[in-house]
């Protein structure tokens, strides 16, 4: 068969043989979640027939940036901030562009291997032992001994050939200046698929990466908004209790002027001053709960502490929750949900894995080829007399290796099953997760339904106490002890207020929406 037809037959067997990838692969596995949300619906609410201000509804939510259905421009800034100079999530994004980087280096075993070498050396080249070993010095000695056949040519020529060898030898025995440039190739076929495979891996995990830095994006975007939501909670509770010692410090004013009237004893003077220094000491502690929420945003920028101070001190409203909440349905948390993502990047890197590991028992085979020049003096390097070259196949098999490749399979099948598990944990724990914030949303609406109507009675009980204490129909203590529950249940709805809200972002973060934008804006 001519040359050139060979090299044809040859990269077609080549080419036939790359497609045969070892090791299974990739199917994307079920997540297998039920059709719908369990109905909490059941959760009976704390005032009866009441039905919470804001329901969920199993339609698709067209805006993934949930955080705007607040309808609060300060906490949409602060969101927008915080994904812009969050450190841990900085961290998170330069963990993809180093795995996108070792993912190239995987690819690029695929490719051709192309290297440039040059070199200089003086040597002993040790020739007169090989000279010796083979008996030449004695031939050449034997050229210039009486009757030497080249005297019969010629007289004489013995003995001058005699002399040329032994100064050939004593030139080639002397050390010599070696010169050498050149080109070194090699490119590995990849016939049963290694490299593919190792290539896939890396991809991979390289979306694993990506999907880690969005799980990040998904708790930076809750834990902006839970945090904002405190802090508004904090504010609300420091005008509350300052309302508080606005009529702590009336009720004492009362008390003190019918007791100098006589209508009242100094007990009740001291209970009602007792009554205010309760009230005004929570209000270091609310200003501690601002003074830590403010802080806790700005860790979240990636900024020092104080740095929102002046642009947060005045006082807001704790975010509203939306009338309607849509959620969808649970087969979209697979799409949803970033760890259900990664969860499945990561069995599918470990699967790739095992067709690595299978692809180690068959043989590495590798064109490799060589050319360059080589002189004992530098100016010869510019003459193709020079020059050398090599190209051949070199194969490479395993024969023994005392079990351990078999091991590397077992291990990686065994990686592969332990992946698959994890998938299914992750759905499971997602789905538990939605569930359980759905109760609370619900409960919790619930109760703070029923704290608001606890409020309006205890200050109805609270002013009738007060006016009867006036006219001489109460006693003090009742005025007191109406004023203490009045107090505690305005602090236990304001804490509610705070939890709905709080509670709604913790279903969204369940639900796992936010990270849309970013990625979509990502190269």
């Amino acid at each position: 068969m001519p040359r050139p037809l060979k090299l044809l037959a040859c990269g077609a067997v080549a080419l036939l043989c790359a497609a045969c990838t070892v090791g299974p692969d990739f199917q994307k596995p079920d997540p297998a979640v039920p059709a719908a949300y369990a109905d909490r619906t059941r959760v009976q609410s704390a005032a009866p027939g009441a039905e919470p201000a804001s329901t969920v509804t199993d339609q698709a939510d067209t805006d993934p940036r949930w955080w705007r259905r607040f309808n609060d421009p300060e906490l949409n800034a602060l969101i927008d901030r915080a994904i812009a100079g969050n450190l841990s999530l900085q961290q998170a994004v330069q963990r993809i562009a180093a795995s996108r980087a070792q993912a190239r280096a995987a690819g690029a075993a695929a490719l051709p291997q192309l290297n440039a070498s040059g070199s200089y050396t003086y040597q002993q080249l040790g020739a007169r032992g090989l000279l010796e070993s083979r008996g030449v010095p004695q031939k050449i000695d034997s050229l210039g001994a009486p009757g030497s056949p080249l005297d019969n040519v010629s007289p004489g020529a013995g003995a001058a050939a005699q002399a040329a060898g032994k100064q050939l030898i004593d030139k080639i025995e002397d050390p010599v200046n070696l010169y050498q440039v050149g080109f070194d190739a090699s490119w590995e076929l990849d016939l049963f698929g290694r490299v593919r495979r190792t290539v896939e891996a890396a991809d991979a995990q390289t979306e694993s990466a990506i999907e880690a830095r969005n799980d990040a994006l998904v708790s930076l975007e809750a834990e902006v908004a839970q945090t904002y939501a405190q802090l508004r909670g904090a504010q609300l509770m420091t005008r509350i209790a300052t309302e508080q010692i606005q009529e702590d410090q009336e009720v004492l004013d009362l008390t003190r002027s019918r007791q100098q009237a006589g209508l009242a004893s100094q007990t009740d003077v001291e209970r009602a001053q007792a009554q205010l220094g309760a009230s005004q000491s929570q209000l270091p502690f609310y200003e501690q709960q601002m003074t830590t929420a403010l802080n806790g945003l700005a860790l979240l920028m990636g900024a020092p502490p104080g740095t929102l101070d002046a642009e947060l001190s005045t006082p807001g409203a704790v975010p509203p929750v939306p009338p309607s909440v849509p959620i969808g349905l649970p087969a979209e948390l697979a799409r949803r949900r970033p760890d259900i993502r990664r969860a499945e990047a990561d069995l599918h890197a470990a699967t790739a894995q095992v067709g690595v590991s299978i692809a180690q028992l068959f043989p590495d085979i590798s064109l490799t080829g060589s050319i360059g020049l080589r002189a004992t003096e530098a100016s010869y390097l510019t003459r193709w007399a020079s020059h050398f070259y090599s190209i051949g196949p070199q194969v490479s098999l395993p024969i023994f290796q005392g079990g351990a490749l078999r091991a590397q399979i077992a291990m990686a099948k065994a990686d592969q099953a332990a992946a698959t598990l994890a998938y299914r944990q992750t759905v499971l724990s997602a789905l538990h997760d939605v569930d359980n914030a759905l109760v609370r949303y619900r409960t919790d609406q619930a109760r703070r339904d029923t704290l608001s109507t606890v409020v309006d009675a205890n200050r109805r009980a609270f002013d009738l106490a007060r006016n009867g204490y006036v006219n001489g129909l109460n006693s003090f203590i009742e005025v007191l002890d109406t004023e203490r529950q009045l107090s505690n249940s305005r602090i236990e709805l304001a804490n509610a207020t705070v939890r709905v809200t709080t509670d709604l972002v913790a279903l969204y973060k369940a639900l796992g929406g936010g990270w849309e934008p970013m990625a979509s804006a990502q190269p």
